[in-house]
């Protein structure tokens, strides 16, 4: 058997090999191709701050101490790994720092891993070089290269919370294990009260060691994103700055339900990661005499924490069947939901928040921005065309914001320092626009916008033939009715639905993620006529449908598009709603000038649920996820709506068994209308 450091070292070897022989395949893609031009043009940001990171640090080496316990107020002990600085003679700085906090439930032992792989010499330049010479574009794959840059993007230090550099220039960090994952004990429980207040004890833990001079931040993105959001509601006093990457807020409406279909791709990947990574034993201690029995009769008591509540979400018959852990998911007041419900209107310390576009928990980036109550500068926002599996791809050249561990580097620098660096008059919001690119803006959404209807037409466009009923986009209200149908199918397999809820795996493909053609063969579309002039969108959307359904309950899917002139149809934003789940929460909700939702909030609970009666008109509003684009002249804007968007979702059991997977009817009626709130600078038409 083998002990923690030989699996690091056997890692990094079997690591080397892979980096080699992906450097000879990047090499002749790059041969066969032209070198992305990814060249600096003069942003003073991204080439000052990038020089102090990459260049010489304070410090020339790191220590580290492993599975350092840590014992919390209820006697449970988490482990963590504290990474300290060393100096030229070879001796631990002693000198208090500030320090840094990433709690993780994927485990220590696998971000200390994969540091250790690009911390050999020379390896982390050559890995960014080659992801940046690697140019995709124009091929059927290019989304491939978009995931690669994530390796340029300064993702993997971020994320995982270990940068090298950033100890060097004179931090500590503590990475610990969340309770109930990794080598700590107790049992998972999911951002619970419990594991709240771990976090404050870690905080304060850290600020009182000896070798901390008080002064916190926390890092990580994804999980431990969300944890630094919790943290900062309700900040310890030691708690300085966050910088969480891809974190949500609103977790039932980013990814476990939003509008009432559970997230069935993305959630059985992450649930089955972290209950098998939290299995992994303390190799070294079984040899040393140290293990840990109490970790290991805890996780046998609860190895596979919250999969029964996926499958009782997907397996339940009837809603006179529903078990108590599913009961408790669809009561907006119990325990659980509270957990995973966000509150950044409480947050109080300066925030750094990385989204992507397409990341499983876009719907929460700009909405917990413009919510935190703290003025541009102390709080800074960056959007990028990413999915959950690359944040940070695209930044680091040219007009873009720097890469995030540059940019996290100087935040912290600013508020735990208190170095002059600049970075609070950077943004305070930079955004991909989609169809155009990199833009600073005050606000969003950008205030030129404003909230119009766009109503949908049973009228040709002309622009497809691909779709079941090829539909208008006008600005005047139709005359004439007309009813259209929709079934559930398994078109959307092909879908940059199913690649955001897949994390991005499946981005790969571009002619699903890049181009929603063959989805919509079992869509309807509604299509613009060309726009003469840049029209921008930006801020929430919401497309209200006049439905009729042959069922007890129904399930639809809509998304926003961009047509291009050459006909590819590319998905900017998307929106998904349980027909019984339509009660809309007025005093959660938003509305425009108009009257008209732009962010109508569905409790989705069980108390709420409004049945469906068949054959009698329903009106749903379906939110779509806040989005910034831009239709340039001779694109169009496109409206899809399905009768369902698996893989990436489906409707709780008990509401699905009722939809009995019939078709479903968009009636289209001068008296009733069915339209897209839009937010934009000009009319589309």
């Amino acid at each position: 058997m083998l002990s923690g450091r030989e699996m690091t070292r056997l890692f990094v070897r079997t690591f080397r090999l892979a980096m080699a022989a992906g450097a000879a395949a990047t090499m002749i893609v790059g041969a066969a191709g032209t070198a992305a031009s990814q060249e600096s043009t003069g942003n003073t940001h991204t080439e000052k701050w990038t020089a102090l990171h990459d260049g010489p640090q304070q410090y020339p080496e790191i220590h580290i101490d492993w599975d350092v316990p840590i014992q919390m107020s209820d006697g449970v002990v988490l482990k963590a790994n504290v990474y300290r600085p060393v100096d030229g003679s070879g001796s631990i700085v002693e000198q208090p720092l500030p320090t840094i906090v990433n709690l993780t439930p994927y485990t220590k032992l696998l971000t200390n891993l994969v540091n250790s792989a690009l911390s050999i010499p020379g390896l982390q330049p050559l890995a960014m070089e080659l992801a940046r010479r690697t140019n995709l574009s124009g091929t059927p794959i290019s989304g491939f290269g978009d995931l690669l840059h994530l390796l340029d993007g300064g993702t993997v230090r971020t994320v995982l919370g270990i940068d090298d550099n950033l100890i060097r220039s004179g931090y500590n960090l503590v990475v610990a294990d969340v309770r109930g994952t990794g080598f700590s004990q107790g049992s998972w429980e999911t951002l619970g009260v419990r594991e709240q207040l771990d976090t404050h004890e870690v905080i304060n833990w850290a600020a009182a060691q000896p070798w901390s001079n008080g002064d916190i931040a926390m890092s990580g993105g994804s999980y431990a994103g969300i944890n630094q959001l919790r943290a900062a509601e309700n900040a310890p006093s030691a708690l300085k700055a966050i910088f969480p990457v891809e974190p949500g807020s609103d977790l039932m409406r980013d990814v476990v339900a939003p509008g009432g279909g559970v997230g069935t791709t993305f959630l059985p990947l992450w649930l089955s990661n972290v209950n098998q990574l939290k299995l992994l034993p303390d190799i070294q201690s079984m040899f040393n005499g140290t293990f840990d029995w109490k970790w290991f009769h805890e996780r046998m008591a609860d190895p596979s924490t919250n999969v029964d509540l996926l499958a009782q979400a997907l397996l339940t018959p009837s809603l006179d069947d529903i078990p108590p852990a599913l009961q408790a998911a669809l009561d907006a007041e119990s325990p659980f939901r509270q957990g995973i419900l966000g509150r950044p209107e409480r947050i109080t310390v300066p925030t750094f928040v990385y989204g992507g576009w397409h990341d499983i928990f876009a719907n929460s980036a700009t909405k917990l921005y413009n919510a935190i109550p703290l003025p541009p500068g102390k709080k800074q926002l960056v959007v990028g065309d990413t999915y959950h599996a690359n944040p940070g791809a695209g930044t680091g050249y040219g007009v873009a914001p720097p890469r995030l561990d540059v940019m996290q580097r100087v935040w912290f620098d600013k508020w735990l320092k208190g170095i002059d660096n600049g970075i609070s008059d950077f943004g305070p919001i930079n955004l991909w626009e989609q169809g155009g690119g990199w833009i600073t803006m005050a606000q969003f959404p950008q205030h030129e916008v404003n909230h119009r209807r766009v109503y949908l037409s049973a009228a040709p466009s002309g622009s497809t033939d691909d779709s079941l009923h090829d539909g208008s986009l006008t600005n005047v209200k139709p005359t004439d009715q007309a009813t259209l149908t929709v079934a559930p199918g398994l078109t959307t397999i092909c879908s940059r639905d199913t690649a955001q809820g897949s994390a991005g795996i499946t981005a790969v493909l571009d002619v699903c993620a890049k181009d929603s053609r063959i989805a919509e063969r079992n869509g309807l579309t509604f299509t613009s006529a060309e726009v003469t002039e840049p029209t921008v969108i930006s801020g929430p959307i919401n497309v209200h449908l006049n439905t009729i359904h042959d069922a007890s309950d129904g399930y639809w899917s809509v998304t926003v598009n961009d047509v291009t002139p050459e006909g590819a149809s590319i998905v900017l934003s998307t929106g998904q709603l349980t027909s019984s789940m339509r009660t809309v929460d007025e005093s959660k909700s938003v509305r425009s000038a108009n009257g008209d939702y732009t962010a109508p909030y569905n409790p989705i609970t069980i108390d709420s649920l409004r049945p469906v009666v068949p054959g009698k008109p329903t009106t749903l509003d379906i939110a779509v996820i806040p989005t910034q684009a831009v239709l340039q002249p001779g694109h169009r804007l496109r409206v899809d709506v399905f009768a369902g968007n698996s893989p990436k979702a489906l409707a709780f059991r008990p509401l699905l068994n009722n939809t009995k997977m019939k078709p479903q009817h968009l009636r289209l009626d001068p008296a009733a209308p069915s339209f897209v709130n839009l937010p934009t600078n000009r009319p589309v038409d």
